[in-house]
């Protein structure tokens, strides 16, 4: 049994509005937009595709008070593609954010609700990823972290290093990455990961596999739904969906 990575959930005021935002930023589509969600996806294909991850955005009445634990880099292909894209996700809403990362290649904005993101300069590692270069997470024990989400999942360690770890799906798309950072975690994440399981297997095995791992039962208010939801060893959330 395995699951995969499929969507980064983000939380917002008006989901919608985020939504939109997102779909222009990377040359998606807005898929969905109903009063439980607003979905964006890649056009060309067929959600659940391992080549990607998916967005959804959910309303939530609570505003963004803390930096995220999760955001997204995107990937640009040249020093002029950077500096484009820069200009574009402004005239989109994005805002430049100062985390105090200095002088540094990247650009860090954040969306019309305060979410951080990086624009890359080029990277090869990047070059087939499309639009999303990565899903990064801020931790404390990077090898730790790659332990756990890389027998959580089918993707498959790539680096693991005391400052950084990253995975990725054996059909390529985005990585997952772990990063080290001082930052205590604070408040439930306003980005979580949502994993699913394959057609066929068995969701409650799957889950009590995940405990076994090292994942936690988690009670936020979400009452009787389908999914569970779960910590990693860090205390990130997640949910674990049905099969598809």
């Amino acid at each position: 049994m395995a699951t995969r990575l499929v969507q980064v959930s983000i939380k917002a005021y008006d989901k919608s509005a985020v939504g939109r935002f997102w779909a222009d930023a990377l040359g998606w589509e807005v898929t969905n937009d109903d009063a439980a969600e607003t979905n964006v996806e890649p056009p060309g294909l067929t959600y659940p595709d391992p080549r990607a991850v998916y967005i959804d955005v959910l309303t939530v009445p609570e505003p963004k008070t803390v930096k995220n634990r999760v955001h997204l880099d995107l990937a640009t292909t040249s020093a002029q593609h950077q500096s484009e894209l820069v200009a574009r996700l402004q005239t989109l809403g994005a805002t430049p954010v100062d985390l105090g990362q200095r002088e540094v290649p990247w650009t860090v904005l954040a969306d019309p609700e305060g979410n951080e993101f990086c624009v890359l300069e080029p990277r090869d590692v990047y070059r087939d990823t499309g639009p999303v270069a990565a899903v990064v997470v801020d931790c404390t024990d990077p090898a730790e972290m790659a332990r756990f989400w890389g027998e959580a999942m089918d993707w498959t360690v790539q680096s693991v290093t005391d400052t950084q770890a990253a995975l990725r799906s054996p059909a390529g798309g985005p990585y997952l990455e772990f990063i080290r950072t001082p930052d205590a975690k604070s408040g439930l994440n306003r980005i979580h990961l949502d994993l699913r399981p394959y057609p066929g297997d068995n969701h409650a095995a799957e889950a009590n596999r995940l405990r076994t791992l090292g994942a936690t039962d988690l009670d936020i208010g979400q009452g009787n739904v389908p999914w569970t939801v779960f910590s990693d060893p860090e205390g990130n959330e997640f949910c674990l969906l049905t099969p598809l």
